[in-house]
């Protein structure tokens, strides 16, 4: 379905980026071929930097690579105790029974999430959308968030670069740093081999794309763009949607100019 609606809404390059796991991509691989789009791997590692989830995608590495593979499942291994809290905490505010329903919404129970937490909200009438979900619950202060301890940023860009990847930070403007500490988690990405980062997705505005493109241009970083997209009820932009990348900026899939032209000629 999601392969589809890319080559429908005109994507050229996809990656299939999952939270912490890479068992999906075989199968949207062999769905991007069926639909002739062009595919690379990819993935969104959660990694705690400065007391905060930070996402660092992963594109282009080797699926199958073992250190990538169990440090991923250490990461997974965390979730199920975090979605039990998560549950609990909820369940004290009289919404019962929220933990059994977000396992049963996740594909894989291992990677249960606040979206399936959210979806559950949703459907039993707590909230109207999933931006009222995230302005009363499941965010710092709120009923149902609980921090967690993820992978370190030093351990997962070591994962993934192990295994041939190109590592970019996700969505930088949604983190709630100063500039100070975004500027560190900048230069300690850079420090550890980091490529890139997502300059245009859903959640950045104007402003945030011409902040974060200084930063790429000062950290020598590639830029990427990513939808972010989950299904057409849950997300800002539909696959094909997003403005183009400043034209200062080197985007990241030069590194791979085979797909890039395979794209093109797809068009």
């Amino acid at each position: 379905m999601l392969a589809q609606r890319a080559a429908e809404r005109g994507v050229e390059l996809w990656a299939l980026t999952d939270h912490d796991e890479v068992s999906g991509i075989s199968a949207a691989r062999a769905a991007c071929q069926a639909h002739g789009v062009s595919f690379i791997t990819g993935v969104e590692v959660s990694v705690t930097f400065a007391g905060e989830t930070v996402h660092i995608l992963g594109f282009g590495f080797d699926e199958h690579h073992p250190d990538l593979v169990a440090g991923l499942a250490q990461v997974r291994s965390g979730r199920l105790a975090r979605a039990r809290a998560m549950g609990d905490s909820l369940a004290q505010v009289g919404i019962k029974g929220a933990y059994d329903a977000a396992c049963a919404l996740a594909p894989n129970p291992e990677l249960v999430s606040r979206t399936h937490f959210g979806r559950f909200l949703v459907e039993q009438g707590h909230c109207a959308d999933m931006g009222e979900v995230f302005r009363r619950y499941l965010k710092p202060g709120k009923p149902g968030y609980v921090p967690h301890q993820w992978a370190g940023l030093g351990e997962a860009l070591r994962w993934l670069h192990g295994a041939g990847g190109v590592t970019a930070i996700a969505h930088p403007a949604r983190y709630p740093f100063n500039p100070t500490v975004e500027y560190a988690l900048f230069s300690e990405f850079q420090g550890h081999g980091g490529q890139g980062v997502e300059v245009v997705c859903g959640s950045h505005t104007a402003a945030d794309v011409e902040r974060i493109s200084g930063l790429a241009l000062e950290f020598g970083l590639l830029a990427t763009r990513g939808s972010d997209f989950h299904s057409p009820t849950e997300s800002r932009v539909d696959l094909g949607e997003l403005p183009l990348l400043p034209g200062r900026l080197t985007p990241i899939w030069t590194l791979w100019p085979a797909l890039a032209q395979a794209a093109a000629r797809a068009q």
